[in-house]
């Protein structure tokens, strides 16, 4: 029976996830069930609308760890000899699951990171579509074959798994990211040790039970909470074989260092700094609406948020009504209807942000709009910044620089488009990149001089579908294979060759056996 089916299905299944204590208590996932922490160390989380504290999280033992650890290897041994359509049946299960128990989801991602509900469910669909692909799994995970590569022999290839992987998700997309790694490792045969975000555990932990219901084998997932000492099991364990990381450029830079020095696979997804680059042929009004929600949509706070723009010639007389459009944005708490802007993650990252706003001014860009101040009444504890907008921005300026993560956008201007191309390729990041024009040689051009791995045009936030990859390059990307897609595919597996000689000669029955076979 679904959550949604269930009578009273929110406190019922907190009862599963937590125990009762001062607060209430985040549990392990291990071997199919929701397990107590022994640990005495522990993580608040907090409402980022209210500051109140939803759940405690526990940094796991080593014990406990090692426990998860080894009913991933335990359960592999029968997982990956498990059938391909086996495998398939439990993403059809889970897909539909998460269909019928979106709006939950939703609601615990908007209490524990912030987002709107709509940006929320946003966040599902994205995991969910991810899940839909590898139901294609008995097609995606095919070998090849040549007949008669010498007289009477022939090559073929499987495609199979590694063993244990393990994914490391941030806090932005509490289901998305979690939904980008443990479906496609384990259809392709693997078992998964997930640490997701210890700000935003909520989400995966009702994923859990939905991978249950839909009938994964005990094992086969298992998630532990924590910080560093998590993290650093994840890298130096043999056992682990591939590990799949989102999140900063220091975290992502470690695990990718640490985890390749210990023979592992990695595909690391880090910082982003995305350029809009505005054109004055563009739709005006579409370009402008375009640019307000992906600069200022989900706080901010996504790897794809396109957090810089470039006017370029006559375009720079739009900034205005740019700034028109940012001040009608309403900011509130993520389940209010008719938000627009829900607050950040936490009281540090608010500081941060408030901070690289302020060596923006210092450092002689304009602000234009200043969101620092913003109280929203009944939530005046929450962690809220409001749409703000640097111009006059130049690229050795510390807001331009460095990551902001919240509604900040930041202008720099051109004269030409050939200028704004250099500003993009200067910049260390490539994640993405989009430009907004109606002339179809200056979108061409644009696509094939930009270093950036994934492209728009007249698209704000060009993240692919799943039968896509996504593909961030330069500074953004720490890896050979991206996640999902068929890139997604090749991570998670190897390949065997098998070259075999069966002789024709060796025939040995040369006329049917057309008699009833008898015992002899």
């Amino acid at each position: 029976m679904s959550l949604v089916r269930l009578i009273g299905a929110e406190a019922r299944q907190m009862a599963k996830r937590t125990y009762s204590s001062a607060a209430p208590t985040t549990k392990l996932f291990i071997d199919g069930k929701f397990v107590e922490s022994k640990t005495k160390e522990w993580i608040d989380v907090h409402d980022p609308a209210t500051n109140k504290v939803v759940t405690r999280v526990p940094k796991a033992t080593q014990d406990e760890m090692q426990t998860a650890l080894e009913s991933n290897k335990k359960a592999f041994r029968s997982w990956s000899n498990q059938s391909i359509l086996t495998r398939q049946q439990v993403m059809f299960k889970l897909q539909a699951l998460i269909k019928e128990n979106m709006g939950e989801l939703a609601k615990n991602i908007t209490k524990e990171q912030g987002k709107t509900l709509a940006d929320a469910e946003g966040d599902v669909l994205r995991g969910l579509q991810v899940v839909e692909h590898c139901c294609s799994i008995p097609s995606l995970q095919m070998g090849e074959t040549v007949a008669n590569v010498a007289r009477d022999m022939d090559t073929y290839s499987l495609v199979l798994p590694l063993g244990v992987t393990a994914g490391v998700a941030p806090f932005n997309f509490p289901a998305m990211i979690p939904l980008w790694m443990f479906p496609v490792a384990i259809t392709t045969g693997n078992t998964m040790l997930l640490k997701p975000s210890e700000r935003v555990p909520g989400a995966t932990m009702l994923l859990m039970e939905l991978l249950n219901e839909a009938g994964c084998p005990p094992g086969v997932v298992n998630v532990i909470h924590g910080q560093h000492d998590a993290v650093n099991f994840i890298c130096d364990a043999p056992e682990i074989k591939a590990v799949s990381f989102v999140g900063s450029d220091q975290a992502g830079k470690y695990i990718y260092e640490r985890a390749g020095k210990n023979g592992k696979r990695v595909q690391s997804n880090m910082g982003a700094k995305n350029h809009g680059i505005i054109l004055a042929d563009a739709n005006k009004e579409n370009t402008l609406n375009q640019l307000a929600g992906a600069a200022f949509g989900a706080a901010g706070q996504r790897c794809m948020a396109l957090s810089t723009a470039v006017f370029v010639g006559d375009a720079q007389s739009w900034i205005p009504d740019l700034v028109d459009r940012a001040q009608k944005l309403k900011v509130n708490a993520g389940h209010v209807p008719g938000t627009d802007v829900g607050p950040v993650i936490s009281a540090a990252s608010r500081q941060r942000i408030n901070d690289l706003i302020e060596s923006g001014v210092k450092e002689g860009a304009k602000l234009i709009l200043d969101g620092r101040k913003i109280s929203v009444p009944g939530y005046e504890d929450g962690y809220f910044v409001g749409p703000t907008i640097l111009s006059d921005v130049t690229p050795s300026m510390k807001c331009y620089t460095e990551e902001i993560f919240g509604p900040v956008l930041v202008i720099l201007k051109a004269d030409t488009l050939d200028d704004a191309i250099g500003i993009v390729n200067a910049n260390p990041y490539g994640n993405g990149t989009a430009v907004f024009t109606t002339n179809g040689a200056a979108a061409r051009k644009f696509v094939n001089e930009i270093d950036a791995g994934q492209v728009g045009v007249n698209v704000p936030i060009p993240v692919p579908l799943p039968m896509f990859s996504f593909t961030g390059t330069r500074g953004s990307f720490r890896g050979d294979h991206h996640f999902y897609g068929k890139q997604g595919i090749k991570f998670y597996t190897q390949t065997k060759t098998v070259t075999q000689l069966w002789r024709e000669t060796d025939v040995t029955h040369t006329q049917a056996a057309v008699a009833m076979p008898t015992m002899k």
